[in-house]
């Protein structure tokens, strides 16, 4: 084993110590923690089918491109059988499931497997979905895979989730906002709930990459660099009705979350500085000369994204998703 394959196993041990030492931080008492049951209508009451045909009201009311991006973000969330095992793969780390790295993996799946349900259930009652062909892009997404561009090395991997999370915040928290002007609070209050789990997990994420950065200063900065010369992708990047090829309808996704500014291509810019700032890469020091280029090229990004942001036009609708109703 070469040097620094030692020494990336040796700092992933010790973070994964503190991801143990730090799970209750991020994590909530599965006994206590909200489940989907907690906000959709109850099957054992009276009122069930008076809830319903409210809710079904209330959904009436949600514009289509909200509706074509709360389906995206539901099945997005949905693929979740895909993200778990891409994180048990990783490099360097132990496979010990009472270990720091399997059980937070673990852990973290069965808080993110609830989004999915809660969203998912919604959607079925709405009577605005065509549900056959969204579990059809579900199970595609499953089955096709994806590719992130992180491989299996755990500092990547950090980089991107800690990208991510804060994305996925982004969007929920948008679309809440965005149901509640619509006259949807139920909605509102599920992705209320959803974006607030996603801004914890962020904050988890940050923090052990934040740990990389203090112990493997060199490599955690290559590896930010690297993700970013990549660009983040998102995980539904594969997404695809039936009848299409792998990706095609994630770009008509992308353009009604940009066209509603639910997620746009300034959000990502912002993102990006959120992270400088939190690792505080402008203050690192006892960088080599590979870890300084690395730090200039992500100090420059930013700026550059933005330019090119200021000259994007937004996107007009001109697609009909197969999940929705006419």
């Amino acid at each position: 084993m070469s040097f620094f394959a030692e020494k990336r196993r040796e700092v992933m041990l010790h973070i994964e110590g503190y991801m143990l030492e730090v799970m209750d931080t991020y994590l909530k008492p599965i006994d206590t923690n909200w489940q989907p049951s907690d906000f959709l209508p109850d099957s054992t009451s009276d009122t069930f089918f008076q809830d319903i045909k409210q809710l079904r009201e209330n959904a009436d009311g949600l514009s289509y491109d909200l509706v074509a991006v709360l389906i995206g973000d539901t099945i997005t969330e949905e693929a979740l059988p895909t993200y778990e095992s891409w994180l048990t793969m990783v490099d360097d780390i132990t496979k010990n499931e009472q270990g720091g790295w399997m059980k937070w993996v673990r852990h973290w799946t069965a808080e993110e497997n609830r989004h999915g349900d809660l969203l998912n259930k919604y959607l079925y009652l709405s009577g605005r979905v065509d549900m056959r062909q969204m579990e059809i892009s579900t199970q595609y997404l499953i089955a096709d895979g994806f590719d992130i561009g992180t491989g299996h090395d755990p500092y990547r991997n950090f980089v991107y989730t800690s990208f991510q999370e804060l994305a996925t915040n982004i969007s929920h928290r948008r679309v809440a906002s965005m149901a509640k002007k619509d006259g949807d609070v139920l909605l509102s209050r599920m992705c209320g709930v959803i974006a607030s789990d996603e801004a914890r997990h962020a904050k988890a994420y940050k923090d052990f990459m934040a740990k990389i950065f203090e112990v493997d200063p060199n490599e955690a900065m290559v590896a930010f660099e690297d993700m970013m010369r990549k660009k983040i992708v998102m995980p539904a990047h594969f997404l695809r009705e039936m009848g299409l090829k792998i990706g095609q309808t994630f770009g008509h996704f992308t353009d009604a979350a940009q066209r509603l500014g639910v997620y746009t291509a300034v959000d990502y810019v912002e993102i990006m500085q959120q992270l400088i700032e939190e690792w505080k890469l402008d203050s690192m020091r006892d960088l080599n000369e590979t870890g300084e280029k690395a730090r200039d090229y992500i100090m420059a990004l930013p700026n550059r994204l933005l330019r090119v942001a200021d000259r994007m036009k937004n996107p007009t609708m001109d697609y009909k998703f197969s999940w929705i109703h006419s």
